[in-house]
This record gives structure tokens, C-alpha cells and sequence, in this order.
């Protein structure tokens, strides 16, 4: 693995720093945090080396990605910095349920760092309804009582866009995949409260972005 497959999101150094001040608010101490559908994995370089006492856990399906996670890691390494996991939302049982595979994650220290965290940046408005649904089902099934699931990205309210330039964007999305859009609200607070989490806040980010926090009940 080289630098030559690290890939790039221009809107990471955006956001970076505003999720992180609210990652530093929600997550629990001590815990291991799992970040699905981690992208590039710029997020996770910049984030691990600023969460101190937690244990940073990417995740991607996508291969040329995965590479890209490996290769930031491996320019930008932190001690609390795991390797990034093969994931796939859709999955009925995640890779950390069983521990078999990859067997790097039997070594994990999910006694002293419980999986107590699920992070979630900019996936479920491109990627299909289901894909939204999968993350919650997951979620609910692996984090513990008071596990935090965060997710960020733009969404409805009340089933109205809260700027222009979101509605002018979901017209762009479900341009490219009729399956994908802007998500109300409602609908995900409604999907994970009927898996056992519910919603503790949400923060107001740049870009007409929201951050959202639920709790695992």
C-alpha cells in the first residue's frame, strides 16, 4: 500500500473541524467508535488523533476506497487508528458481530474500548432508502444501552427543504439515482426510534448541513 491510492473529498477540511467540536460533545469516553461508509478516510486521520481516549474504527465496502482509508492511515498514523473494515449496510450480520473476520478484528479490545459508538458522514442521501434503514438496523444490533449513533448531512424538515440550494441539490441526486435524495427527518427519526434509538439532538453545521445524535435505548 502506497500514498498513490489515497483519494481526496474537497468537503472534508470544510467540515472536519465543526463535526469533530461535536463528535467531542456526544461520543462516550473509552469506547471504540465505528465509522461507516468512511470514503476517502480523511475524516478518520484528522479525527483519531483528536479523540484522545477513543479508538477510531473505519469501514467501507467499496475496495478502491478501502485502499484509500489504508493509505491515509498509513501517511497520517494514530495509535487509536484501526485499520479500515470491509462493511456493507445491507448486511443482516456486521463484520464486529462475529469477530471472525478480518482476523486483525479478533484483537480488537472491545472489553477495555466497548463498540459503543457508530459515526455516519454524508451517506444516506446518496445511497438508497434501504441503505438508511440497514445503517439503523445495524446499529441498533451492535451498540449497548446509551450507545450513540451520529449521523451528518443534509435533510428536510417537515418534509420541506431548509434552503434552496438543498432542494436545488436533491433535484441533482435523484437526477443521478431516482433512489437516492435528501432524507426528511422525521422519516429516519421515526426508522430508528422503531429500532430502539432516539434522538438526543441536532446541530446546525455549515453548508445547511445538520449534525444528528441518537442514543441506543
Amino acid at each position: 500500500m502506497t500514498d498513490d491510492a489515497r483519494q481526496y473529498a474537497p468537503a472534508t477540511e470544510r467540515n472536519r473541524e465543526p463535526i469533530l467540536e461535536v463528535l467531542q460533545q456526544v461520543l462516550p469516553n473509552n469506547c471504540t467508535v465505528l465509522e461507516v461508509a468512511s470514503g476517502t478516510g480523511e475524516h478518520g486521520v484528522f479525527f483519531a488523533p483528536r479523540l484522545g481516549n477513543r479508538k477510531w474504527l473505519p469501514s467501507e465496502p467499496n475496495p478502491l476506497l478501502l485502499a484509500s482509508i489504508e493509505a491515509w492511515r498509513i501517511h497520517q498514523p494514530a495509535e487509536n487508528l484501526y485499520p479500515p473494515l470491509e462493511l456493507d449496510v445491507y448486511d443482516s450480520v456486521w463484520p464486529v458481530e462475529t469477530k471472525v473476520s478480518p482476523k486483525w478484528l479478533q484483537g480488537l479490545d472491545f472489553d477495555t474500548f466497548p463498540l459503543a459508538a457508530v459515526v455516519n458522514i454524508n451517506m444516506i442521501h446518496i445511497a438508497p432508502w434501504l441503505a438508511c434503514l440497514g445503517l439503523i438496523a445495524g446499529t441498533s444490533r451492535i451498540l449497548p444501552s446509551g450507545g450513540i449513533l451520529y449521523l451528518y448531512g443534509p435533510f428536510k424538515l417537515d418534509g420541506k427543504h431548509t434552503t434552496p440550494s438543498n432542494a436545488a441539490f436533491d433535484t441533482t441526486l435523484r437526477s443521478k439515482n431516482p433512489k437516492w435524495g435528501v432524507r426528511d427527518l422525521n422519516d429516519v427519526v421515526e426508522a430508528a426510534r422503531a429500532r430502539g434509538l432516539s434522538l438526543l439532538g441536532t446541530y446546525q453545521m455549515p453548508a445547511n448541513n445538520l449534525s444528528v445524535v441518537f442514543q441506543r435505548q
